[in-house]
């Protein structure tokens, strides 16, 4: 696992790299990378301008988001690098699946989360990839992640 040459990204920068814009950026800051692995740090669900809080507050449900903005920076990280430029293919989630929730709401916890997510395997239509996320060294939400790229030619 080589690690890229990356600094670390704070919140405007991680916007301009993934299509998440605003308020629905979730992540503040990429602290580590390399080409199978990236970390995030994210304080949003203590936010009551969270644009995926509910009556009922932010879900653990919602982590799920959380871990595909993390898989959606490391691809745009990784194809920037690939190709020396800063364009992105993108893609979509296409399912979330052994997915473990530990708690029942993001938003009653007071510190940030740690996303990580681990790149599995991949080709250039799909990529799979694992995800943790936790709060205080203790996991909130975990699973499995399969992401469409999108065709280099759209």
């Amino acid at each position: 696992m080589s690690t890229l040459p990356v600094a670390t990204l704070n919140h405007t920068q991680i916007a301009a790299r993934i299509p998440h814009h605003g308020s629905m950026c979730l992540l503040d800051q990429m602290i580590s990378m390399t080409e199978q692995h990236i970390v995030c740090l994210a304080s949003s669900h203590r936010e009551n301008s969270n644009p995926l809080r509910t009556r009922s507050g932010l879900l653990s449900t919602c982590a799920i988001e959380y871990a595909a903005q993390a898989m959606a920076l490391h691809g745009a990280l990784l194809d920037a690098h690939a190709s020396d430029n800063a364009s992105s293919r993108g893609g979509y989630l296409a399912s979330a699946r052994g997915v473990r929730f530990h708690l029942l709401r993001l938003d009653e916890l007071f510190q940030d989360l740690r996303i990580e997510a681990t790149r599995q395997a991949g080709d250039g239509r799909q990529v799979l990839y694992t995800f943790e996320v936790s709060h205080a060294g203790q996991p909130v939400a975990e699973g499995r992640a399969a992401v469409v790229l999108r065709s280099e030619s759209i």
